[in-house]
């Protein structure tokens, strides 16, 4: 980049918002990492390492932490949001008179709001009091793990304002990191909000042992699912065949890496929802969500008998044989309907 480095605040030091500020970095931009904890800001500024999410990953020396919001907001083109999705309107409530103007807000966060079935962008704009040409998305098969490891993966980046995507797209391109602009918005976050329920519903078929033709079965009913709603929402079909839809879909549902694909298959184990909550470090976003993204098919007459499953296993006691006998007995149709 010429002239001046572009300034980030990066607001959530978890797993993926630690390991996309180092893309940042190292596409040259100038990023502040914001968390609530004191020491994990000390240890990033000082040891260069996210000890308790990226352990044994060295961070460039373009990120530096901060408990301040104020701080990470201070003059950065890019704000960009990586907390759990059904914390986000409250935190965004508390920072929004913090924003810098003309920022762009960046949406790490794939889920589907409890209550309102709002998608991240729209609860952004909402909170934020912002249009569409100031909100993006960042989706695609991103484990952060890899990326922090600086192997190469591909992303899309989705504005409604092409030239917003396009300045967003050069702000994290780097020789490992690639990505791509759209402006289906609605499409990207409807594809990184479902496949965590289908890898929810692949890793409880792991769980019971079930091979490989139930999965890719899974995987496949379960993109037809996703396509389903985001065409009822306007979406554009194209969407979900790319990175965004199908790429995610299978990185999510086959790595062990996957917070969803790990929870699903201590599910289907025989652990019960309370036990893989405690074993589980981080948020699984679709387990929150599997209910927000049922209700947001509901209100749109879609049908999505995958995501009913996981609902049912997850939140109503559903045991999985039984889950899997109801599913298999559905009435059988054309493919494409």
């Amino acid at each position: 980049m010429s002239g001046e480095p572009v300034r980030v605040g990066v607001f959530g030091t978890g797993s993926w918002g630690t390991a996309f500020a180092m893309v940042l970095a190292d596409a040259g931009c100038e990023v502040t990492l914001w968390g609530r904890r004191p020491e994990l800001a000390e240890a990033v500024n000082t040891t260069r390492a996210n000890p308790d999410y990226l352990p044994g990953v060295r961070l460039p020396a373009g990120v530096r932490a901060t408990t301040d919001p104020a701080e990470a907001a201070r003059g950065a083109e890019f704000t960009v949001l990586a907390v759990p999705s059904q914390t986000l309107r409250g935190n965004l409530g508390a920072w929004a008179g913090l924003l810098h103007p003309g920022t762009v807000l960046v949406s790490l966060m794939k889920g589907v709001e409890l209550g309102t079935a709002k998608r991240m962008s729209e609860v952004i704009e909402e909170v934020a009091g912002v249009g569409p040409d100031r909100v993006a998305v960042l989706s695609g098969p991103n484990l952060a793990r890899e990326i922090a490891e600086r192997q190469p993966a591909a992303s899309v980046v989705a504005c409604r304002d092409e030239a917003v995507a396009r300045h967003l797209q050069a702000a994290c391109h780097t020789p490992y990191f690639r990505p791509y602009t759209n402006t289906d918005v609605t499409g990207c976050e409807l594809g990184g909000a479902v496949k965590n329920v289908i890898a929810l519903a692949v890793g409880i078929a792991d769980g019971m042992g079930l091979g490989d033709n139930t999965k890719a079965s899974l995987i496949t009913r379960g993109l037809a699912e996703t396509t389903r709603l985001g065409l009822a929402m306007g979406a554009d079909a194209q969407t979900f065949a790319g990175l965004a839809g199908m790429g995610d879909l299978v990185a999510t549902c086959s790595s062990p890496l996957s917070r969803n694909h790990t929870f699903g298959t201590n599910l289907g184990r025989g652990m019960t929802l309370e036990e893989t909550i405690a074993v589980t470090r981080q948020t699984a976003e679709g387990v929150k969500s599997c209910r927000s993204v049922l209700d947001l098919a509901r209100r749109h007459g879609v049908e999505m008998p995958l995501t009913e499953t996981v609902v049912g296993i997850v939140h109503e006691g559903l045991p999985p044989l039984v889950a899997v006998k109801e599913l298999m007995s559905r009435t059988a149709k054309a493919e494409h309907r």
